[in-house]
């Protein structure tokens, strides 16, 4: 007997038929088969020195923002994790249900940890705040390698074009919550440090400003935008193809698409 439930195929079999699935008077088992193949989880790698896109959702993509005192908390607590947890935070957005984040760890398991510190608190206010409980975030948050040069700055552009792209504001400088108001307009956040690809725009502050204004106006071509989100959304670095066996080699972890090939059968 088949189920689909929630995208999943699940078989049920009767005790005592080859034990793949088994209903009896014990506790029901249940096998679980994801197009003929075990699925595990990729490893999420935020090695030091090198830039990191975050992004983190609410729940069921619920509203994690209700009013722009949240934002401001949430502001404040991702200022003192980036400082406790030794993490440069070089750009962000914070939309109605979720934040993108570009940083740099300057330790083992500095992200992870900032995002812990952040989820913890984060939570218990808004819970206290909403008179709410449970879950707020999604259980994990997804993250990509960036390389730097003109992949650091495509990102940090598709970070701060973000509210454009969702049609909540017509120029990035009219969205209060993202660091184009850093980067853009001179303004000079306490959690914000510039990276090293945007400090090399120009030699002093109004020609970096400047130049990254008509970058930012120049926009991102659809390719562009799909190659970060495909990075994101698969846990790759974004970058090119020697940079990504550059983190392989580092990190052990496969950075292509493997082909797709012949569906291997599941069980009878």
């Amino acid at each position: 007997m088949q189920r689909e439930k929630f995208g999943v195929r699940v078989k049920t079999r009767r005790s005592g038929e080859n034990g793949w699935l088994q209903a009896g008077p014990g506790p029901l088992k249940i096998g679980i088969q994801l197009q003929g193949m075990l699925m595990a989880r990729r490893p999420r790698l935020c090695p030091p020195g090198f830039p990191v896109h975050v992004v983190h959702r609410g729940n069921n993509r619920r509203f994690i923002f209700a009013a722009e005192t949240d934002r401001q908390a949430y502001a404040n607590w991702l200022r003192e994790g980036g400082e406790k947890f030794a993490v440069d935070i070089h750009a962000w957005v914070f939309m109605t249900n979720h934040v993108h984040l570009l940083v740099t760890p300057r330790a083992p398991e500095s992200v992870s940890r900032c995002m812990q510190f952040l989820g913890r608190y984060y939570v218990r206010y808004f819970n206290r705040r909403y008179r709410r409980s449970g879950t707020l975030f999604e259980g994990r948050f997804r993250s990509s390698i960036v390389e730097d040069g003109r992949y650091f700055l495509a990102c940090q552009r598709y970070i701060e074009l973000n509210p454009v792209r969702a049609g909540m504001a017509a120029d990035p400088a009219d969205y209060p919550w993202s660091s184009y108001a850093a980067h853009g307009l001179g303004r000079q956040p306490r959690m914000w440090t510039p990276h090293a690809e945007y400090l090399a725009l120009g030699e002093t502050p109004a020609t970096r400003r400047a130049i990254y204004r008509r970058l930012v106006a120049d926009g991102l071509s659809e390719a562009a935008v799909e190659n970060v989100r495909k990075a994101l959304n698969t846990g790759l670095a974004f970058g090119s193809d020697r940079f990504k066996r550059k983190i392989a080699a580092l990190t052990g972890v496969r950075q292509h698409h493997r082909k797709s090939g012949p569906r291997r059968a599941g069980p009878a």
